[in-house]
């Protein structure tokens, strides 16, 4: 998977800034190694599950338990930070709350969950983290955060933190506990899609989550794509794959029909295999 380990006893890791803020930047970003890093990242843990459900047995490493645990910690955080009572619908302000205690606890926590030797690492990694629940400023949430976390996630292999073993884990455990974080802020602070294309975008919120829900449906014998529109396949296997839980979040906060609302994600139950789902949204 990420056969490049950095030394870390040589690396001078580095706080992130943000260095793309125009169109003219995207050529420097899909020609540099963080680019092949972050998509070769993407595309090998597509790899590892598919045909895997979310409660099949793999392996749960010490450092993947660690990290889950915090996911948990996060969600428990939510409980204890309420949204506060104000006239707006959307942005509860209390998320700004939320995102403070993470920023300040985030080194520490990330810290806990890995061997000393990593923590030279933390203080670069940590940003992808906090980045990755969304913005404080407008409140809202969208697939450039889901991808933040997903290179979070990245950073860590790269580091050598957690290693190839750990990948379905990390696919179907620990990033499928983080869409349960962001859900529950989202629809407890009432976030905002963030740079959402409406009716023409795959969804609000998410589009790794679909990505490497596919992969785990690729096979399926029972499941094909035109199934998961039927409210009752996402219901009943929501639990399994990650693709139809995203399916039951959004049955679940929108209204209206399925092929009004999602349209794009409509359009793709008409293809007839996995397969060619997967491979048209890498």
């Amino acid at each position: 998977m990420c056969t490049y380990r950095y030394l870390i006893e040589n690396h001078e890791f580095k706080v992130p800034t943000k260095e793309l803020s125009r169109a003219e930047h995207i050529p420097d970003w899909e020609n540099s190694i963080a680019y092949r890093d972050l998509t070769g990242f993407i595309l090998a843990v597509n790899e590892s599950i598919k045909g895997k459900k979310i409660r099949d047995e793999y392996l749960i490493s010490e450092t993947v338990q660690k990290l889950s645990d915090l996911i948990d910690k996060l969600i428990g955080w939510v409980d204890e930070i309420p949204p506060t009572d104000q006239p707006q619908r959307f942005g509860n302000t209390a998320f700004r709350d939320f995102y403070k205690k993470l920023k300040d606890n985030a080194e520490d926590e990330i810290k806990a969950c890995l061997d000393e030797k990593y923590h030279k690492a933390v203080p670069e990694v940590a940003v992808y983290l906090i980045e990755g629940v969304g913005n404080s400023t407008r409140i809202d949430y969208g697939t450039g955060h889901e991808l933040s976390f997903v290179a979070f996630l990245c950073c860590l292999f790269k580091i050598g933190a957690l290693s190839e073993k750990d990948a379905v884990a990390v696919a179907l455990n620990i990033f499928e506990k983080y869409l349960k974080l962001v859900r529950k802020l989202q629809v407890t602070y009432r976030m905002e899609p963030a740079g959402s294309q409406g009716v023409w975008s795959l969804d609000d919120f998410q589009f790794i989550a679909f990505i490497w829900g596919s992969a785990q449906l690729i096979g399926h014998k029972r499941i094909l794509p035109k199934s998961f529109v039927k409210p009752e396949i996402a219901e009943g296997f929501s639990k399994d794959y990650m693709f139809l839980g995203c399916i039951q979040y959004i049955n679940q906060v929108k209204t209206g029909p399925f092929a009004e609302h999602s349209n794009q994600l409509w359009n793709i139950s008409a293809v007839p295999h996995w397969e060619k789902v997967n491979s048209g949204l890498n």
